[in-house]
């Protein structure tokens, strides 16, 4: 760092001193919240500077969980990046390993099978409700609130079971290949899942009793850390945030892959939820109808593979897989939002370049502007109300 940027750096975070009621000296105060921070989903660090209770300026400082994942990509090939794209967002793992199949099979022209198309969009629309049930209890938890999270875990273990079953992973199942899905559904899996999703559909008004219309929670979070449409817009904020703000963009719709053009359609159960108000209960309560999309597209895309005929799940694929020479950018609605790959091929067998465009990212970055002005003690409901995952921040 130069003498001169060394200075400025000084300047920016210098005390702002005045004299405040009665004569007294006051100052701006410099607070870390974080690195390790229980309202935080992962290591963030938001350095903040406050006049009284109220918040002057704030900024993210994020980095704490880089791992290197793009230059990792670079040295595996086509099959090994996986097991590596799946990780960042924790809580989307198979819509992780969703944007790099689909981008590779889009540069081998390949057509994958009917049964494979339709398993995959119910394997993501599951993981989305996994996603979105963690957020559903994790929220009220740090506004004080213990008694949803017990029920939205409960919710999350028996879906949980389902997909531990297909996949053989919890979190990281590693279950896509390019070209389809590693094995075959087991005998039996479909009957589990429609009768794990008719449970959870049936016990979810007992959590959202516990949400929807409660006094505490309302007060905590109507007309708190609004984000309005433009400002969403101008930091590429995404998913169920923006959608809060009013910005009517789901890429299921938009831009369909897999079997979303036919749900999205007409005569689909597919719908894109929004709210106008922009605030954290806007946020909340996007996710809660979210939840409920989700599992209407899963019964769907379950109705459907009933009546296919067996058949293939995947692609024979060669010992050496090669993607031609050429550049790609395949981008999926993840339960956060925005995830793009952009994938650069010279025809090897590794990537020569694979950037990655997280959602959490630009979702928590618009977090510069939006504390400011606000209390302290509103802070925490704000930062819990962006639904992001620290991992999907810093790659």
């Amino acid at each position: 760092m130069t003498e001169t940027t060394a200075a400025s750096s000084r300047e920016r975070r210098a005390l702002t001193v005045g004299v405040g009621a009665g004569g007294l000296a006051t100052a701006d105060m410099v607070l870390n919240i974080g690195p390790q921070h229980p309202a935080t989903h992962g290591v963030l660090r938001l350095q903040i500077v406050v006049d009284g209770e109220r918040i002057v300026s704030a900024e993210p400082i994020i980095g704490y969980m880089h791992r290197g994942a793009e230059k990792l990509f670079e040295v595996r090939d086509y099959r090994q990046i996986l097991v590596l794209a799946n990780r960042h967002d924790w809580l989307s793992a198979f819509s992780n390993e969703l944007g790099v199949v689909l981008g590779v099979e889009q540069m081998l022209g390949m057509e994958v099978p009917e049964r494979a198309v339709w398993a995959r969009t119910a394997l993501a629309e599951i993981n989305r409700v996994l996603s979105h049930l963690m957020f559903l209890g994790s929220y009220p938890l740090e506004l004080g609130a213990i008694t949803p999270v017990f029920h939205a875990f409960r919710e999350r273990e028996e879906l949980q079971a389902v997909m531990e079953e297909v996949s053989g992973g919890r979190m990281h199942y590693m279950f896509n290949r390019v070209g389809g899905l590693k094995e075959d559904l087991p005998a039996g899996w479909m009957g589990r899942v429609d009768k794990a999703i008719a449970n959870v559909r049936a016990r979810m008004p007992d959590l959202e009793r516990l949400i929807v219309g409660n006094e505490i929670l309302e007060g905590r979070t109507r007309g708190v850390g609004v984000l309005p449409r433009d400002r969403a817009m101008a930091y590429g904020v995404s998913g169920p945030i923006a959608r809060a703000s009013g910005l009517d963009v789901d890429l299921r719709r938009d831009a369909p892959y897999l079997a979303y053009g036919e749900l999205f359609g007409e005569k689909g159960p597919g719908r894109v939820v929004t709210r106008t108000a922009g605030d954290c209960l806007a946020r909340l309560e996007v996710l809660i109808e979210q939840t409920h999309v989700a599992l209407d597209l899963a019964e769907a895309c379950l109705d459907r593979l009933v009546q296919l005929p067996q058949g293939p799940i995947n692609v024979k694929l060669p010992k050496v897989l090669k993607v031609p020479e050429g550049e790609i950018y395949c981008a999926t609605e993840n339960p956060l939002g925005f995830n793009g790959y952009y994938l650069v091929s010279r025809g090897e067998k590794t990537p020569w370049r694979l950037k990655l465009r997280s959602a959490s990212f630009n979702n928590v970055s618009v977090l510069s502007e939006m504390l400011p002005g606000q209390l302290i003690a509103d802070m925490v409901a704000i930062l819990g109300s962006m639904f992001f995952v620290v991992g999907d921040v810093d790659k």
